[in-house]
């Protein structure tokens, strides 16, 4: 049976996009006409490559005989065990032990002896997590009654799956499951007998070949060498220094390709340059006990990504949340930095991957002022050009919807409405690959490419920022740009969206008023309060201070929206402004920001 049970005729499709509460509160679609052709001729290379390859390595690795071809020598054991630096949360593993499975905010029953795996999953982000088996960790925090389990569930999966299957073997997941499996293994074998060792051993070397092979996309290439080399570290002999060598040897070009100059992660997500810091973290504890040299690149792709992670981080402890990116969460960011978020780094102004962030003693803000990744790096990529993030204090006030890979079925989230930026008419500047494209090549990001200009000016006592961006060129003929001007005194921010015409445009397009929507996404918790005078708002955060959200927009409104917290959707509120702009002239939109009691209350 299928791992995903009901849920397989989903598998690889993309899905359609979400929906967040619009006009007047009430559910509006978002837009996903776009602003440029789905397919452009890059993209038609790619697709004949995925046509060509995809149907034969499907039929080799079903082949009944292709199981024998990943026996290597048998591992007489296991030779260290690689930490995992990752928060693991105990509720989990106690649930396992007790025959419940509570993954990506759904739930299975499968008491021991009971087989989790062969049975219809509740969810699609359920199936990946079981199978990538993200509760082993959990797991093995329960002691040796958890070890022991934590033996028979692998050998359970080692036994049905032990001939490949396109979901179960997918590669991506396979690294995880192989990452995971490998940190474990040894303190697994300690309570397992012998043959239950060695089965382990095997199992744990085949998924290390199998992750040395193709398919497996570009962007998730270092992840999988790096699972691979995990693995070398763990299992004992021959077999396991044979994998280490072939994954290191291929690593450095595959990290060079992932991780910038700057430290930022190729896909632009900040919550992804994280991960891949984890694992590297992973890896080069692995080699330690192995007493194995930390390669050079592998020690420079560190350093990078601790640059990167230090300035991503924001003054409630979290990362910025942007290009597909969750917040993720102090302990993680702080098990990867080896330290307080307080650290060498931390809290600078700066800018890294295309985020610039500005700050005064009260506010930090960060701007995306770059295009969204292109090609395989962008599956999880936003159309959200110029996105912002605001903090106030320790406060997250304004932010975006939180989509992140997790919530495949919020498509629509990554469009413009899903995050703190402008929207005009019924277009967008890119939209997820769909159809029989997103099958074969996933719901990568298409559109026409994007143009970002950035201008920054620091001042005595304030700093200038401006961006701009043409992705609503193509079809109104004008550039959106975002004026911010930070008062380091006084703690405020005054901005401006100014829509334009194009150099050259106001004889090609047809004058006509287009709709446009200034959203300001606020964290959950966040309470917002519509002043009397119709164009304040009083924001107050989970510390309680109190900030004046003021604009000169013609219609301003207070609605409901909704935040993904890792794949689970919570309500929130988003605050709207609404216009019109015409597309022969200017149009100007102004707000400010302000500690609640600057410049009194509005009435």
């Amino acid at each position: 049976m299928s791992p995903l049970g009901p849920f397989a005729r989903t598998e690889g499709s993309a899905p359609p996009p979400g929906e967040i509460p619009g006009l007047r509160g009430a559910p509006m679609r978002t837009p996903v006409r776009t602003a440029g052709p789905t397919t452009g001729p890059s993209l038609w290379p790619a697709i004949a490559g995925r046509l060509l390859t995809r149907q034969l390595w499907i039929e080799l690795y079903g082949l009944p005989g292709y199981a024998q071809t990943l026996k290597g020598r048998a591992a007489p054991g296991f030779a260290s065990t690689p930490r995992d630096f990752r928060p693991a949360d105990p509720a989990v593993g106690k649930g396992v032990l007790s025959g419940r499975f509570t993954l990506a905010g759904a739930a299975l029953d499968a008491p021991a002896p009971e087989d989790p795996f062969n049975r219809p999953s509740p969810t699609r982000a359920f199936a990946v997590d079981l199978h990538s088996f993200a509760w082993l960790p959990s797991l093995m925090l329960q002691g040796e009654r958890g070890a022991r389990e934590a033996v028979r569930l692998a050998l359970v999966w080692g036994q049905v799956f032990a001939r490949w299957s396109p979901f179960a073997w997918d590669p991506d997941i396979l690294a995880r499951r192989a990452f995971n499996l490998a940190c474990a293994a040894r303190r697994m074998g300690q309570v397992a007998s012998e043959a239950e060792r060695l089965r382990l051993a095997d199992i744990l070397g085949r998924h290390g070949r199998q992750l040395l092979r193709p398919p497996g996309g570009v962007a998730t290439l270092a992840e999988r060498l790096v699972a691979a080399a995990v693995v070398g570290c763990a299992v004992a002999g021959p077999g396991g220094a044979s994998l280490r060598r072939a994954a290191l040897r291929r690593l450095p070009r595959a990290l060079d390709r992932a991780v910038l100059p700057d430290g930022s992660h190729a896909s632009r997500s900040p919550e992804a340059g994280l991960e891949l810091l984890l694992d590297l973290l992973t890896l080069e504890d692995g080699l330690g006990q192995v007493s194995e040299p930390v390669p050079e690149a592998l020690q420079a792709a560190i350093g990078r990504l601790d640059r990167a992670v230090r300035l991503n981080t924001l003054p409630d402890g979290r990362l910025a949340a942007f290009q597909g990116g969750a917040a993720s969460s102090p302990a993680r960011i702080a098990a990867a930095l080896g330290e307080t978020v307080d650290g060498p780094g931390a809290g600078a102004s700066g800018a890294v991957g295309g985020l610039v962030r500005l700050r005064t003693p009260l506010l930090t803000v960060v701007a995306d002022a770059a295009p969204p990744a292109r090609g395989p790096w962008s599956s999880a990529a936003c159309a959200q050009p110029l996105a912002l993030e605001i903090l106030c204090g320790k406060d997250r006030l304004i932010t975006g919807c939180g989509w992140t890979p997790r919530a495949a079925d919020r498509q629509g989230l990554r469009l413009p409405p899903g995050h703190s930026t402008l929207t005009l008419g019924e277009t967008t500047p890119g939209e997820p690959l769909g159809g029989w494209k997103g099958d074969l090549l996933g719901p990568r990001l298409v559109g026409r490419p994007l143009h970002v200009e950035v201008q920054q000016r620091d001042g005595e006592g304030a700093v200038w920022l401006e961006i701009e961006h043409d992705g609503w060129v193509h079809d109104f003929g004008l550039l959106h740009q975002r004026r911010l001007y930070l008062d380091q005194r006084l703690d405020e921010l005054r901005a401006e969206e100014r829509l334009h015409p194009a150099p050259g445009q106001k004889d090609v397009v047809r004058a006509i008023a287009a709709p446009y929507a200034v959203r300001f996404q606020l964290e959950p918790g966040v309470q917002a309060s519509l002043a009397r005078d119709r164009r304040s708002i009083l924001l107050r955060g989970h510390s309680g201070r109190g900030w004046w959200f003021r604009t000169d927009g013609p219609d301003v409104a207070i609605e409901p929206s909704v935040h993904i917290d890792e794949g689970l959707t919570r309500r929130s509120l988003q605050i709207v402004v609404r216009g019109s702009a015409r597309t022969d002239s200017e149009t100007r939109i102004r707000w400010k920001l302000s500690p609640a009691g600057a410049g009194g209350e509005p009435t």
